[in-house]
């Protein structure tokens, strides 16, 4: 395989980038528009960079298109919290619903390598039973992919984005050391530390996609804080800086900057390419298989907006399903004050975690589960949760802000159960492409509310119990998944156990809008681990000629 450390400096957003091969810098490999590759990729995020780079690497020939520009962090990033904003998705999307959606900066991307840019590299597996929710825990839906089989692949992934983690995990079943030394913890961490022995419950250093010693041209975290606007010293390992450039390596173009519009159908209704804007023009591209990996709000938004005579109600939507049972996690938090000096913002954000009631089933009035984790919001960030939800502003918000270095905080990140009423749908009104916007619906249940309490109580009984004080709490959703589960049959999935539609043999989707369940912990690590196993489920079908 080439040798390939990171993108070439010389890389410039929105032109081709070089590839170091082989000991020296060479152009990335271009496509015409009319040449007609194996495989067109839709969003080069966790989902999309990862299979790029699998597909590529297999012999296939590769197109990734995204919306968003091709960064150069050590160029293009400051250490400014507003002037990140680029890296977020911020078009103008609808969001109602009883309980509304935040949409940006908290749950999607827009830029080559998607979310996982800015991402704060949390880097946790799914507990094996979440696969089969349905039969062994009785909620949600089972997946069709066996625990096994996403062990194996999340084993890659790590070894991949060279994950720095524990010796020994202390929940699900054991598996091997992680590829690097786990981070000293901060004194944020040290304080969830504290709060689950005081509780009794086990905690450990959190698996962590930056690294802990030198990598390449990937230098040791130096432990700035901005992981989660986007690392400007390469240290965080994102698909931009992983999957992407071994993409690049293998003869796969990342085309940036291109908005895709719509997946064009023939008269048999099989996929051909897709229809994109690029440079103020209308363009197209032309391939025998295409993949959407937009993530939970563009995949069906493009999926419902490619509506043809064979699939009057969007593509691989015989089911009904596209766009149906969206979910979030939910993110509340508890905040402290401490005597001592905390000055949280020091490290990654996440540098403990606990899972205990993602593996408890017992004691538990809820469905599903929730990890929480030590906290280090920067602080613009943190002024804001401090005005949205203790509702001061002007001197008052000041006040409370001079404590920042004293502060401490755990949050969760919680599983909602998977309703369809929570949906994409298009709307009426239409974005500067002409595409309708995405209109999403989303409301809470009894259920996810009765998490949330759980986990509030039992955050603010441990952050007690670590020595904080004057404790108050937020609310909050983070992550995106669902809207194209994966499924055992037509009649109640969009796609099947491979990522493959029902409807159209040659159309995938590879990003977490997949999921059938959303899972107590952060979807990246899975969303890569899916991308591994359609990849190689790809190259399996071509061997037996049933692409």
């Amino acid at each position: 395989m080439p040798l390939v450390e990171h993108l070439s400096p010389r890389a410039i957003a929105g032109r081709a980038p070089d590839v170091f091969r082989h000991g020296g810098w060479v152009p990335m490999r271009e496509y015409g528009d009319d040449e007609e590759v194996d495989f067109t990729i839709v969003g080069t995020g966790a989902g999309g960079g990862t299979l790029a780079a699998k597909l590529a690497e297999a012999g296939f020939s590769v197109v990734a298109l995204d919306a968003g520009p091709f960064w150069r962090p050590l160029e293009d990033f400051a250490s400014d919290e507003r002037h990140q904003d680029k890296l977020y998705w911020l078009d103008e999307r609808i969001s109602e619903g009883n309980d509304p959606i935040e949409l940006g900066g908290n749950n999607s991307g827009r830029s080559v390598g998607g979310s996982t840019v800015h991402y704060q590299m949390v880097a946790l597996r799914f507990r094996p039973e979440w696969f089969r929710s349905r039969t062994t825990l009785g909620y949600g839906h089972d997946w069709p992919v066996d625990w096994r089989r996403m062990w194996e692949c999340y084993a890659e992934v790590e070894d991949a984005l060279k994950i720095s983690g524990p010796l020994t995990y202390p929940w699900g079943p054991k598996r091997g050391r992680y590829p690097y030394r786990e981070h000293e913890l901060n004194a944020s961490a040290e304080v969830l530390a504290r709060g689950c022995e005081e509780l009794g419950v086990d905690w450990s250093a959190c698996p962590t996609a930056t690294v802990s010693a030198r990598r390449g041209l990937s230098p040791h975290c130096v432990y700035r804080g901005f992981c989660k606007i986007g690392c400007a010293t390469n240290a965080k390992q994102s698909t931009l800086n992983t999957f992407i450039p071994r993409a690049l390596a293998a003869g796969a173009e990342i085309r940036d900057l291109s908005m895709v519009t719509r997946v064009e159908t023939g008269a048999d209704g099989r996929a051909t390419g897709v229809v994109y804007q690029r440079d103020g023009q209308v363009r197209r591209q032309r391939a025998r298989h295409v993949v959407v990996a937009g993530y939970s709000i563009e995949t069906p938004r493009l999926l419902l907006n490619s509506a043809s005579p064979k699939h009057p109600d969007g593509l691989a939507n015989s089911s009904g399903l596209v766009g149906r049972a969206l979910m979030v996690h939910t993110n509340h938090a508890v905040w402290g004050r401490f005597q001592e000096e905390i000055r949280w913002y020091k490290g990654p954000p996440s540098l403990a975690v606990c899972e205990h009631w993602n593996y408890a089933d017992d004691e538990k009035d809820f469905f599903g589960g929730y990890a929480y984790m030590s906290q280090g919001p920067l602080p613009t960030d943190f002024a804001k949760t401090l005005a949205e939800s203790e509702g001061i502003f002007g001197t008052e918000l000041r006040r409370r802000m001079a404590d920042y270095n004293h502060m401490a905080g755990l949050k969760i990140v919680g599983e909602t159960m998977p309703q369809e009423r929570n949906r994409v749908e298009l709307a009426d009104e239409t974005d500067r492409y002409g595409v309708p916007l995405a209109r999403v619906t989303y409301s809470m249940c009894e259920n996810d509310r009765q998490l949330a309490d759980h986990s509030l109580e039992f955050m603010r009984n441990a952050l007690s119990a670590a020595g904080g004080q004057e404790l108050f709490q937020s609310g909050g959703t983070a992550h995106l998944m669902g809207g194209c589960r994966m499924g055992f049959s037509r009649e109640d999935s969009v796609v099947d156990g491979d990522g493959r539609s029902w409807d159209v043999g040659n159309l995938w989707i590879c990003d977490g809008s997949l999921f059938p369940t959303g899972g107590g912990v952060n979807p990246s690590m899975t969303i890569m681990a899916l991308a591994v196993h359609i990849a190689d489920r790809i190259k399996t079908l071509a061997g037996q000629d049933a692409l």
